[in-house]
């Protein structure tokens, strides 16, 4: 490492150490060694603020999912629906963001991620089991999160809302209508039929787990796992 000293000390000190050069009791002006040249020289150590920008980036690229998911999950609790000024918004914001961080492969990433969110939840909102809220939340945070980390928070936000029917299933003692349902389900899957009506989100007395709620639990605890990650590399 190269301790930097005035440029004043270490001309000084040339004088003393090394003999004269040519020329150095004249007029003329002599060109300055190397070592004296990198004495005289400030360079700006610029690499670690380099790295705590880039890092501020990503923390950053991780909070906007998590405050769009739970914002909707907040929604999903208050009045059972997540809005499209939520949702719209949210999906162009997350292509935007990825494409001036990272350009034409961000752009592309955000753009995967949300066309396999909307594709892999279609058929659940044509059956009418999910809401089309739910749908274009997890549309949004694919343009977010792209199509490697929407999985894992797909994943995630299926393993809490298997919790919460159990909870609500349990909680309203609602067992053995619970299993008569799935094995309708079952039958209509192997039969290659729809389920009926009362198996929907129309059925008034159907327990509804807010899926919006799962999502955002999801979102938040991937997104504060790859913030501690960032932070500590």
């Amino acid at each position: 490492m190269c301790v930097r000293i005035r440029a004043e000390q270490c001309a000084l000190a040339a004088l003393f150490v090394t003999p004269p050069r040519p020329g150095a009791f004249d007029d003329s002006p002599a060109p300055l060694r190397q070592d004296e040249l990198l004495c005289a020289t400030e360079l700006p150590d610029s690499g670690p603020r380099e790295a705590w920008s880039t890092g501020m980036v990503k923390v950053g690229i991780w909070v906007l999912p998590a405050l769009l998911a739970a914002a909707a999950g907040w929604s999903d609790w208050r009045s059972r629906r997540i809005p499209n000024w939520l949702t719209v918004p949210g999906l162009v914001l997350g292509v935007v963001v990825n494409s001036l961080v990272s350009g034409w492969p961000g752009a592309k990433a955000a753009l995967l991620g949300a066309l396999l969110g909307l594709a892999l939840l279609l058929p659940f909102v044509l059956v009418r089991s999910l809401g089309a809220g739910d749908w274009k939340l997890v549309g949004a945070l694919g343009a977010f999160l792209g199509p490697e980390h929407l999985i894992g928070v797909l994943l995630g936000a299926i393993l809490v809302a298997g919790v919460m029917a159990v909870a609500l299933v349990i909680w309203h003692r609602r067992i053995r209508q619970t299993l008569r349902n799935l094995g309708r389900m079952l039958a209509a899957f192997v039969t290659l039929h729809l389920p009926g009506p009362e198996l929907s989100l129309d059925n008034p007395d159907a327990l509804k787990v807010p899926f919006g709620i799962a999502v955002a639990i999801a979102v938040i605890l991937y997104s504060a796992s790859q913030v501690w990650k960032v932070l500590q590399g």
